[in-house]
């Protein structure tokens, strides 16, 4: 009997709504928000359990819009062209079914869902195609690569910057930082960092000079730490995985940033491409 009360509690633990993460909310004030349906099917899945009753679990479908938008579901469109404007800037045109319409009203947005880094994000947009267009719509989309490089107390004057780009939902700027320490505990605004790493657009990596094994960091660095300094090899793996060239911002002593100098040019990147605080 208890085994079978234990796997009755697994299945309603299965079907317990999953909260979503920060970088799935695009921060535009919509109504509802993702994280209003989370709390609504909650407050659904806790009365169903009570009850015991899984039928409780499903809801009255909203009505859909006359574009077949539904607030509360992502409809699946195809991508048909991806105009490049500018060196950031793309013009992206979905298909839509035969000639319908958008339809949206004026001052209305489009939450855009997808996956990056394995990540999955949402944004808020207002198309840029004409009200009236049929069989498509058009938003512009709107990205810029930093590559920001801290030793020590370098990293005071990035946080600014990077807290500017993550407190703006419609900054699509992508971050990789770099932070160079001696030891993990000689890292400061851990917590700080850690929040920030959440973000859709921002990646946080680690190189500690004086520490030698993984198993004595969390685990949450692990994936992210490398030891040693900072050097060319490291340096053209981070430029290599970034989207596009980026431009790079560098603050430290005067002897990290004239290495970091060196293999800035040595990775390929331009002396106009980066920065020195």
């Amino acid at each position: 009997m208890a085994e079978r009360e234990e796997d009755a509690e697994e299945a309603w633990l299965q079907l317990r709504p999953v909260e979503p993460l920060p970088s799935q909310c695009c921060g535009s004030g919509c109504s509802p928000c993702v994280f209003d349906l989370y709390h609504r099917d909650l407050a659904r899945w806790e009365t169903a359990r009570a009850s015991n009753d899984r039928s409780l679990l499903s809801g009255k479908q909203s009505q859909n819009c006359p574009s077949k938008l539904n607030p509360e579901n992502f409809v699946a469109f195809r991508i048909s062209a991806v105009n490049k404007l500018t060196n950031d800037t793309y013009c992206v045109r979905f298909a839509l079914p035969g000639n319908s319409q958008l339809s949206l009203r004026p001052g209305q947005h489009l939450v855009l869902r997808g996956i990056v880094e394995d990540l999955e994000i949402q944004r808020a947009y207002t198309p840029i195609s004409p009200a009236n267009a049929e069989g498509y719509f058009e938003v512009l989309i709107k990205y810029g690569e930093l590559l920001m490089l801290a030793a020590g107390t370098g990293l005071a004057p990035m946080v600014p910057i990077l807290q500017s780009i993550t407190d703006n939902a419609d900054d699509e700027t992508f971050v990789t930082l770099v932070c160079c320490f001696k030891t993990f505990d000689s890292i400061y605004l851990k917590t700080f960092l850690q929040e920030q790493a959440r973000f859709w657009n921002v990646r946080i990596f680690f190189v500690l000079s004086q520490e030698n094994s993984l198993e004595q960091l969390p685990w949450s660095y692990r994936e992210k730490t490398h030891f040693g300094r900072l050097g060319l090899d490291l340096m053209e793996e981070l430029v290599a995985c970034c989207r596009r060239k980026p431009f790079a911002l560098v603050c430290g002593s005067p002897e990290f940033t004239e290495d970091m100098v060196k293999c800035l040019l040595c990775a390929g990147l331009a002396k106009d491409s980066y920065f020195l605080f």
